[in-house]
């Protein structure tokens, strides 16, 4: 006969071997003898989130977990019932019913569940946060408080997207922009009053998106138009969390997926990455299916 202890401990490894199933690498430990978990996925098309039910457990990412876990993505956290505490960095928050908060997959961060707790954690690729909130840094582990229109508008409006069958492509993603646009003020790392150094960065993304097509762009070509050094426009970057060359090729590719989606003629995929600044076909290629998860072929049948 197989004792109660017994049975706990085999649906503690279950519950953490389907929390890194769905959600990636993490960690576990159980915090008291009342443990209890399930997890239940759900997805439509782009729309992948899951409910997380958990009493009485710690769940974590140290630096290894982050290590051999997917990054690229942020898990948008909504309390759905009872508590959790969450961390990351020096933010810890204790989310009650339909508080929010935003974790960076990417980052160690530790979750504790004491008593009854569920959560809807949805995923939100890289790519969707930084074009909404484009040139801020991205505020993680803080409390978007229940009673605030945004958080009320975006619980209503990721539970109505669960109930909604067969979302297409467009559809899901517009729904992930949209939960995005809703908690941009309370994500949204903004600096007090605009000084002399946002100006300049101002200028220089402007002048990105002016010379996005043209196979001169490239960080020592843009520090000589902005009047500054290699090195300055690096600083100036990595103070906003960004990489000069990874966002310019991550610009061109989010215009060439747009040019996919809106435009009706079969234009040869070389062409079109070459109009893009992209002179490498098989560059553009590989880039693009590591940033958008397919081959720009497969990604425009998607919208055809």
């Amino acid at each position: 006969m197989i004792s109660t202890n017994a049975q706990r401990h085999d649906g503690f490894d279950q519950w953490i071997h389907q929390i890194n199933q769905i959600c990636g690498a993490f960690d576990a430990q159980p915090l008291g003898c009342e443990f209890a978990g399930r997890i239940r996925e759900h997805q439509s098309d782009a729309l992948k989130l899951s409910f997380v039910d958990v009493c009485q457990a710690q769940l974590f990412r140290t630096p290894r977990e982050v290590a051999v876990g997917e990054g690229g993505k942020y898990f948008a956290v909504f309390q759905l019932d009872g508590t959790a505490g969450m961390a990351q960095g020096d933010s810890r928050v204790l989310l009650a019913p339909g508080d929010i908060t935003l974790i960076d997959a990417s980052r160690p961060s530790d979750f504790t569940y004491s008593e009854n707790s569920r959560q809807l954690s949805l995923i939100l690729p890289y790519q969707v946060v930084e074009q909404t909130l484009r040139f801020n840094q991205v505020k993680c582990g803080h409390r978007i408080a229940a009673s605030s229109p945004i958080a009320m508008l975006s619980h209503r409006l990721i539970l109505d997207a669960t109930r909604q069958q067969n979302l297409t492509r467009q559809e899901s993603e517009a729904t992930l922009e949209a939960i995005v646009s809703l908690l941009r003020p309370a994500i949204c790392q903004a600096d007090d009053g605009e000084d002399a150094h946002e100006r300049i960065l101002r200028k220089t993304l402007s002048c990105i998106d002016e010379n996005i097509r043209s196979e001169e762009l490239c960080p020592e070509w843009l520090a000589r138009e902005v009047g500054m050094s290699t090195r300055g426009l690096y600083r100036m970057f990595a103070k906003k969390g960004l990489v000069v060359a990874r966002y310019i090729k991550n610009r061109r590719l989010d215009l060439c997926a747009e040019s996919l989606r809106c435009s009706g003629k079969e234009q040869k995929l070389s062409v079109l990455g070459y109009s893009w600044g992209f002179s490498d076909s098989s560059y553009f290629s590989t880039a693009f299916k590591s940033r958008f998860g397919i081959a720009p072929g497969e990604y425009r049948k998607r919208y055809a």
